[in-house]
């Protein structure tokens, strides 16, 4: 009853929203994607109703693009454009989003859309960029901890995943699992904006997460047998490095002139690990918070856990082409074509970073949705061109069309090139 395939209509959402609501556990993940989409479809048609009512009620020309969140940003001064354009249309924040990239002319089906979260995400999440912490042993990132009089990027940010989840894209964002949990703490933003949001119970088990050889210390410390005060001569104190300056902080009033004891141990490793992963971040979480929730404020939220929130903004990095080769459609071809045939043999054969550019290619992201393969209505079509010709593809229609090539080697060729080349309208 509650597979993938189910198909959330009005009707069902409100009885859900009722009923099977209360109880979420019941519910699959595809479910309630299936329900936020609906919830976001309703908000989408009622923003873009509440504009035109006002247009007509005023007498004014009516334009559709008062329908859109239309972006419009240079590639050039990607991040900077992107930030004024959403500062600037937050009210229309809930309205279906439409990208242009200036002076390229391309009319936004969806792939542009996708296109343009991709390069933002590379840009921002950039170590040299400093927002984000790239942790090498959980291979994730974490907030920088860096005091500044402004954290509109992190609201930036937290924007750009809840428009995401909203606009069903899947982001390439490697947060871990207990980042989630911060952002449905509570899962409702409350009307105060002076309330404490994000500020999530922290565990040794979320610390091993974002930093595992400093969760190990602290297990170490927990366990040992000797003279703590003498063996680690520690202190309610922690030293952090803030660009390039060592800053102290006291974990409690006081706390640098009170020695860590085999009594007190576990009030200073917990105390520590809220330091870290809440008090020491909380500006710019709380603004990633906000920014996100400016978005994907809905009842549905309540229904999601940290884990399914993960999945919805992140899709599923587990790429099984095999699963893709049996939902995919044909327009010119059929299945036992040799070009086809070949076509799946090179794929199948790919490395699995070949794979991802394969479907980033055809799809503009190198994400899995919720679904699985088959929602993505993946299209092989024929393209009657001369065989020289590179594969081209159609982002907002998941579509790869392909020339009939003769061997199996000119296929792999011709698709390796363009797939490790391809961003924007052409190859760049």
């Amino acid at each position: 009853m509650f597979g993938a395939e189910v198909e959330v209509t009005e009707a069902l959402w409100e009885n859900l929203r009722f009923s099977f609501c209360q109880f979420p556990f019941i519910l699959s993940t595809a479910v309630k994607k299936s329900i936020i989409q609906k919830d976001s479809e309703q908000q989408m048609i009622s923003q873009a109703r509440q504009s035109l009512v006002s247009k007509v009620s005023r007498r004014q020309r009516v334009d559709m693009n008062l329908l859109f969140l239309n972006i419009k940003v240079r590639r050039a001064q990607l991040l900077s454009d992107s930030l004024d354009e959403l500062t600037r249309k937050r009210c229309d924040l809930k309205k279906k989003l439409r990208v242009t990239f200036v002076g390229e002319a391309g009319l936004d089906m969806g792939g542009l859309t996708k296109e343009w979260f991709l390069l933002l995400v590379r840009q921002i999440f950039h170590t040299d960029y400093g927002m984000f912490t790239y942790m090498k042993d959980s291979r994730c990132h974490w907030f920088s901890s860096w005091k500044c009089d402004n954290y509109s990027e992190f609201q930036l940010v937290g924007t750009l995943m809840g428009l995401a989840v909203y606009n069903s894209i899947a982001l390439d964002i490697h947060f871990p699992l207990y980042c989630y949990r911060k952002l449905l703490t509570p899962p409702m933003a409350p009307c105060d904006q002076n309330a404490l949001v994000g500020m999530a119970t922290a565990t040794l088990d979320d610390l091993q997460q974002i930093m595992p050889e400093l969760a190990h210390g602290f297990g170490e410390l927990l366990s040992y047998e000797g003279n703590v005060e003498e063996d680690f001569y520690l202190t309610f104190q922690v030293f952090q490095e803030e660009m390039g300056v060592v800053r102290s902080y006291n974990l409690k009033p006081g706390g640098d002139k009170i020695p860590v004891t085999k009594q007190n141990r576990k009030e200073y490793v917990q105390l520590y690990i809220d330091f870290l992963l809440n008090k020491s971040i909380y500006k710019q979480f709380a603004a990633f918070y906000h920014g996100f929730h400016s978005v994907c404020a809905s009842d549905a939220l309540m229904l999601l856990r940290p884990e399914e929130v993960e999945m919805l903004v992140c899709g599923s990095p587990e790429l099984d082409m095999s699963a893709l080769q049996k939902a995919a459609q044909y327009e010119g071809y059929s299945k036992s074509d040799s070009t086809v045939r070949c076509f799946w043999d090179v794929v199948l054969a790919f490395p699995l970073e070949l794979q991802k550019k394969l479907l980033h290619f055809a799809t503009g992201s190198d994400r899995v949705p919720v679904g699985g393969m088959a929602d993505l209505n993946f299209k092989i079509s024929k393209i009657e061109v001369p065989t020289d010709w590179l594969p081209i593809s159609h982002t907002c229609f998941n579509q790869i069309c392909l020339p009939p090539y003769r061997t199996r080697k000119e296929l792999k060729h011709k698709l390796t090139i363009a797939i490790s080349n391809a961003e924007g309208f052409g190859l760049e």
